[in-house]
């Protein structure tokens, strides 16, 4: 239960971020991809560099850093919140 309710968050909060101002949904794979790798990930620096390659490699455009960064600790925020809630 947690983990979807942490998903759920952790799509809405990537639709609205919308780095390259395509729309919240151009960025579905993406997002994806983002979520899955917060499954796993503690660290926001790390996530941050997961998120910069993604969405790098699929629309050949480079976000800085510590906009990557920003958008980590909010989606670890999501995260652990989720894990507090059971």
């Amino acid at each position: 239960m947690e983990n979807i309710i942490m998903n759920q968050k952790a799509i809405a909060l990537l639709k609205k971020w919308d780095p390259f101002q395509l729309g919240e949904d151009s960025y579905d794979t993406e997002t994806a991809d983002v979520v899955a790798a917060l499954q796993g990930e503690n660290d926001p620096s790390k996530l941050a560099k997961v998120i910069q390659t993604v969405y790098e490699h699929s629309f050949e455009q480079w976000i800085p850093f510590e906009k990557c960064v920003e958008i980590s600790y909010k989606l670890l925020a999501i995260k652990f919140e989720a894990k507090c809630i059971i």
